[in-house]
């Protein structure tokens, strides 16, 4: 005679607990709490880095612009001005850099805060 499987049984023979329906939920509302967060950050990356692949672009932009005044100036003070106002709209574009570095990290920052508040549960008064 043919017997059911118990379902809290392993087919060792083994008891294993019933994994309660909330508990279940929990864990898949916090899976989804990661994915959501996942998404948002994979996002918030590809904001940021388009923005920094376009700083690279204006460096070498800088650069060349230099290498072309310099090979057209008629004299060596003019190569010299070139190379200061270069060098003068590099400093700025570090200072720019370091508010871009600030303002990306605050971005991640909201980002993962706003991400785990949403995915996180709210005890239930217990302390």
């Amino acid at each position: 005679m043919a017997t059911k499987a118990n379902p809290t049984e392993s087919s060792a023979g083994v008891r294993m607990p019933r994994v309660p329906p909330d508990l279940a939920k929990l864990g898949e509302s916090q899976a989804e709490a990661m994915m959501d967060m996942q998404k948002e950050l994979l996002a918030t990356y590809e904001q940021i880095s388009r923005a920094w692949l376009e700083r690279v672009k204006a460096e070498a932009d800088l650069w060349s612009e230099l290498a072309g005044k310099i090979s057209g100036a008629r004299s060596v003070p003019d190569a010299v001005g070139a190379y200061q106002e270069s060098v003068a709209h590099r400093m700025q574009m570090a200072a720019e850099d370091g508010r871009r570095l600030f303002d990306d990290m605050q971005k991640m920052m909201t980002t993962i805060t706003h991400a785990v508040s949403k995915g996180v549960p709210t005890g239930h008064g217990k302390a």
